[in-house]
């Protein structure tokens, strides 16, 4: 059995591993981050590693994800799968880890170990932590970016197979309209599964490229469309 991330990248790896594959975009303060399908799989393995070997988390333990559309949370994700853990995209308090931004750690207080992403561009940690949460920016660079997967769990995202997901975002691609050779431009949240699936999901799981924007400024679009020579747009 697959994991869910190795049926995502592996095809990528293999066709284009070095050209852009998530390009990140924060319209409110000028950032822009573009991660190769390479860079993206060693954030991922990075990410893996910390939950198998820092948190314990196994194949078939429950991983929440409390995370807005952005390419750290693109990594959690992947690892999360890699790991071979089911992500979950609320706040279950059953859940073995969960991985989530300051402004949301109340509400995961009984899940047993927590990591915070400040999402800062420069990897900032995250500042006046209360004890026993994890900074994932300072820890997760401790962590190799090679990962041999251990197994892949029956359910991949809030109880779907990988199966399930894979279908369900090849279904969303021919829907949109996307394929391998578009660069696609999202505004999209990810925050349920529909969303994760249109939003992310669909673009990898064709090969496409895509370019993430967040706190879009619509005076930009045109002139971001132009520069990152975007084929395919996915509408908020």
């Amino acid at each position: 059995m697959t994991t869910l991330t190795a049926a995502l990248l592996d095809p990528i790896l293999a066709s284009d591993p070095a050209g852009p594959r998530i390009t990140w975009y924060d319209d409110a303060t000028g950032a822009r981050i573009e991660l190769s399908a390479i860079t993206l799989a060693n954030w991922a393995a990075k990410t893996a590693n910390m939950i198998r070997d820092e948190f314990g988390v196994l194949p078939g333990g429950r991983v929440s994800v409390l995370l807005p559309a952005h390419w750290q949370s693109a990594a959690v994700l992947l690892g999360a799968w890699w790991a071979g853990t089911e992500v979950v995209l609320d706040a279950d308090p059953g859940a073995d880890l969960a991985l989530v931004t300051p402004d949301r750690l109340d509400e995961v207080d009984e899940v047993a170990e927590v990591a915070a992403l400040s999402l800062d561009a420069f990897g900032r940690p995250v500042p006046d932590l209360p004890p026993g949460v994890t900074d994932y920016a300072t820890n997760v660079r401790l962590h190799g970016d090679q990962f041999r997967p251990s197994g892949a769990p029956d359910a991949a995202l809030d109880g779907r197979t990988v199966a399930d997901v894979l279908a369900a975002a090849k279904e969303s691609a021919s829907r949109s309209g996307i394929t391998g050779t578009d660069r696609v431009l999202s505004s999209r949240d990810w925050t349920t599964v529909d969303e994760l699936v249109d939003g992310l999901l669909a673009a990898l799981v064709v090969g496409a490229s895509l370019v993430q924007v967040s706190n879009p400024d619509p005076a930009a679009i045109e002139r971001r469309i132009e520069s990152e020579k975007v084929t395919a747009r996915l509408d908020a």
